[in-house]
């Protein structure tokens, strides 16, 4: 069954492991799937919510562009490095900026939680970092992962997120590299 795929790289250089990383899930996906793929490293915006929800801040043409992806997808691949145990920055700033009320969720009066406004969509969160993944996980509590997939995502109405965590990337060998590039690309094939 084809799907809509976005594939986000969210890593603010160009030419990253993480690029490499989305284009090879796009591609494979792209075999069977329709696909869109966007690099956080092409778009421009101000990554600052500067007055949180309490005044509109306009969205500049690359966020209308991501919203309306994200709308379009029925699955969602995030490809995002770890940095001191987080996102990075502008990465961070692309969720702010766009997962708005009113866009991704809508407070109710006299109710506790929001409605979820993206509900039914699934997601892939593919995660790289220089941690070993076991020591991110049990010592460190995975707060990014969290954090982007309940805290996010499923606050959002996705449904859970499938997720790699791939490391330590500082000192691997090709050989490991073309093995996540390998997971990749099969995830990429059968679009999950």
């Amino acid at each position: 069954m084809t799907k809509k795929i976005l594939v986000v790289s969210g890593h603010p250089k160009p030419d990253s492991l993480c690029e490499h990383l989305a284009d090879t899930y796009a591609k494979a996906a792209g075999e069977s799937h329709s696909v869109r793929l966007l690099k956080l490293s092409e778009l421009e915006f101000e990554p600052n919510l500067a007055q949180g929800y309490h005044q509109q801040q306009p969205l500049e043409a690359d966020l209308q562009r991501f919203q309306q992806a994200i709308l379009w997808a029925e699955h969602v691949v995030i490809v995002v490095p770890i940095w001191w145990g987080s996102v990075p920055a502008k990465f961070k700033g692309l969720i702010d900026r766009t997962f708005l009320p009113g866009f991704a969720f809508q407070y109710q009066q006299g109710k506790t939680f929001p409605e979820r406004l993206l509900k039914g969509k699934t997601s892939r969160i593919i995660m790289t970092m220089d941690t070993p993944p076991w020591y991110y996980k049990w010592f460190q509590g995975a707060p990014a992962l969290k954090q982007l997939d309940i805290a996010t995502l499923v606050f959002s109405g996705f449904k859970r997120a499938k997720s790699q965590m791939l490391g330590p990337v500082i000192n691997a060998k090709a050989l490991q590299v073309q093995n996540w590039q390998a997971q990749v690309e099969r995830h990429g094939r059968l679009g999950r």
